[in-house]
């Protein structure tokens, strides 16, 4: 059963995704092994079924995508030459790595992410793919480790959704980008009430499901922070793969991947 704590649930969260990259044969708290959300079998093939062309995971260090997603929100963010791109639970870096060479030698990519390990392996990556612009910083995305007004895009892939208090996430978020900054994510939303069964579940949360917020939810909380142009697309055809996450369990009924966008 599923402790509402704010720290417990943080612990699970990051207990798990150090087992993920450190590649444990057991799970060691929340998250069901068969769950591809969790432990991908092929990270390259999940990556292109979430919208990642095959040059896409090729293009990064081989440690670098997990597999770890709902989306593709490189396809959204429309990244500029010269532009600060931050990514809210980077992992290993995949997305930052992509982000890299869109916004050049002028530009600069962040990552931040609560999992040392994870942070580890995303700075070994980097040093492994030469990447200059690129840098990773420990810290919760409810408290980012980033000055005021200096983020042009905002990016992140199924990892709101964990957080305990995804008000504080996006209030963060709005904190750190510039006036006219953007954000464009993707996340997994509910747009049905999820049973209790679901919401109690460990295993659930840290599989991307039981912390779903409702659509409507999660709009208002983005224009609570201040953000305006908010757009939430859903995506239908992610009832698939939600569907092979958890087999069985019919999770697709309550649960859609969507793309965000908002602006500063």
């Amino acid at each position: 059963m599923l402790k509402k704590e704010p720290d417990h649930i943080r612990e699970l969260v990051r207990i798990r995704y150090a087992d993920i990259v450190e590649g444990g044969d057991e799970p060691k708290s929340c998250c069901d092994s068969s769950a591809s959300c969790c432990s991908p079998v092929d990270p390259k093939e999940i990556s292109k079924k979430l919208g990642y062309s095959a040059e896409d995971v090729e293009a990064v260090p081989k440690d670098a995508n997990l597999g770890l997603g709902c989306g593709n929100p490189q396809a959204i963010a429309a990244l500029k030459l010269g532009e600060t791109v931050l990514d809210l639970g980077s992992g290993a870096g995949f997305d930052c790595f992509l982000a890299s060479p869109q916004v050049g030698a002028d530009g600069r990519v962040i990552g931040v992410d609560m999992t040392p390990e994870m942070v580890s392996k995303a700075r070994d990556n980097m040093r492994a793919g030469g990447y200059k612009n690129v840098e990773f910083r420990l810290g919760e995305i409810e408290h980012l480790p980033v000055a005021d007004n200096c983020v042009d895009a905002i990016i992140s892939n199924c990892v709101i959704n964990l957080s305990p208090d995804k008000q504080q996430v996006v209030n963060e978020a709005f904190r750190v980008l510039r006036p006219g900054g953007r954000l464009a994510v993707s996340d997994i939303l509910a747009f049905a009430p999820l049973p209790s069964k679901v919401r109690l579940n460990p295993y659930l949360l840290c599989g991307c499901i039981a912390g779903a917020t409702p659509i409507d939810e999660f709009k208002e909380m983005l224009q609570q922070a201040g953000f305006t142009k908010v757009n939430i697309e859903t995506k239908p055809e992610s009832r698939e793969f939600i569907m092979n996450w958890f087999p069985g369990m019919g999770l697709e009924e309550f649960v859609v991947s969507a793309v965000i966008t908002a602006t500063k």
